[in-house]
């Protein structure tokens, strides 16, 4: 078997020195490591001790006359199975998002056609700063792997999130993403995916919605683009920009994105990660809506029920999905009310996730993977390894040799 390479791009930040630590572990488990030091970085490590350890010379320059000959940074773009930043800092995160390249670590990134994990490390501040947040969630729906950051005191007397992740966690999501099947395990699938909220108009100026942010929708969409599957995301109003290689259906209401749903089928399989609204006023009013004044009474709102899209799609005797996967957000109870659910539903998977804390918005879910007689329980985890966990799941039934995934109605 061919020995696994990655290359490593080394940031200018002080977890810098446990670079080394993640080059001698991950040749221990048979894992090479091609390493780019940024100019930052040779502040904290040297050029000779990543070459010592990774047994390979250290790139450093983008204008090297001998390496630039060929093409360097070109063909150490394509020499590794996987690019691994690590640490990844705020500037190396906000170049990649920007497509900046005034560096040899940048020039790579851009030129890259392998799979990208960067390991964040930096302040507290600098990770919860508005830039870095915009340039994570950018980041990710570009199909970029970032972890997540651990909490703990940092070398600048701080605590909070910011701290480079542990090297064994690091180890971990470099040979799951190193194992993972091939681009390609769900090639010729067609996936639908729903995400976001859906807005419910009162009047021009108002709605009905909720706080769900669509992450873990889109997260979804490009995990299931990057095993090769034709991806349909039907999409409420979020502040996402659209996936690549994803093909985006925007929608406002439930009712909108109930047709979006059924004019994609056929589809193999429908992840219904939506949290749709289940009201609507009855009558939207076409004209703003005078509801303060004085001595007004408290206004009152007649409600009509939204459809129920995942029930639909389950229960379609014509063009159902294989697979129909519902998501269910819950704050206490979570398998029995997501158990319930899938009975209710007639879907073949739920996805029950706790939204006790700050999840609609936040970057991280912990859920329990619930099938007809099972419950597989998730550790808590960034939205995007969720996607990809998921992703593999899917990839895992549409492979079975017995013919395929059997309905919940067989």
């Amino acid at each position: 078997m061919e020995q696994k390479r990655i290359l490593l791009v080394i940031g200018g930040g002080i977890a810098a020195y446990k670079s080394l630590e993640l080059i001698r572990e991950l040749g221990r488990r048979g894992i090479a490591s091609r390493c780019i030091v940024t100019r930052a970085g040779q502040e904290f490590v040297t050029p000779l001790s990543v070459s010592a350890l990774s047994g390979d010379k250290a790139y450093t320059e983008l204008f090297d006359l001998d390496e630039e000959a060929e093409m360097g940074h070109i063909q150490l773009s394509r020499s590794a199975d996987l690019v691994v930043v690590c640490p990844a800092t705020a500037d190396l995160m906000a170049k990649a998002n920007a497509g900046l390249a005034n560096d040899l670590a940048s020039t790579m990134l851009l030129a890259t056609d392998k799979p990208v994990l960067m390991v964040p490390s930096m302040n507290v501040r600098m990770w919860q700063h508005a830039a870095t947040i915009r340039n994570v969630a950018q980041l990710r729906a570009d199909g970029v792997t970032v972890m997540e950051p651990d909490k703990g005191a940092m070398a600048c007397g701080e605590f909070g999130p910011g701290r480079l992740p542990e090297i064994a966690s690091i180890v971990t999501e470099i040979e799951s993403r190193l194992e993972e099947p091939g681009q390609g395990a769900l090639t010729g699938l067609h996936a639908l995916v729903s995400a976001g909220p859906t807005r419910e108009p009162l009047d021009p100026v108002r709605y009905l919605s909720n706080h769900s942010s669509g992450r873990q929708g889109y997260a979804i969409a490009v995990a299931l683009a990057a095993q090769g599957a034709r991806v349909t995301l039907v999409s409420g109003p979020v502040s996402l920009a659209a996936p690549r290689g994803v093909t985006l259906v925007k929608v406002e209401t439930a009712r909108q994105m109930l047709k979006a749903c059924e004019d994609a089928l056929p589809a193999d399989v429908f992840i219904s990660v939506a949290a749709v609204a289940d009201w609507r006023p009855a009558r939207a009013a076409t004209k703003k809506l005078k509801i303060k004044g004085a001595g007004s009474e408290a206004p009152s709102m007649e409600l009509a029920e939204n459809p129920d899209i995942l029930k639909t799609l389950s229960n379609k005797r014509k063009n159902r999905p294989r697979l129909v996967i519902g998501f269910a957000a819950e704050t206490h109870d979570l398998e029995d009310y997501a158990r319930a659910k899938l009975d209710r539903k007639g879907c073949d998977w739920i996805v029950a996730n706790d939204v006790s804390g700050d999840v609609m918005g936040g970057a991280e879910n912990e859920v329990v993977l619930i099938s007809h007689g099972d419950a597989e329980r998730w550790p808590r985890m960034g939205k995007d390894d969720v996607a990809r966990r998921l992703a593999l799941k899917i990839a895992a039934e549409f492979g079975h040799d017995d013919g395929g995934i059997r309905l919940a109605a067989e």
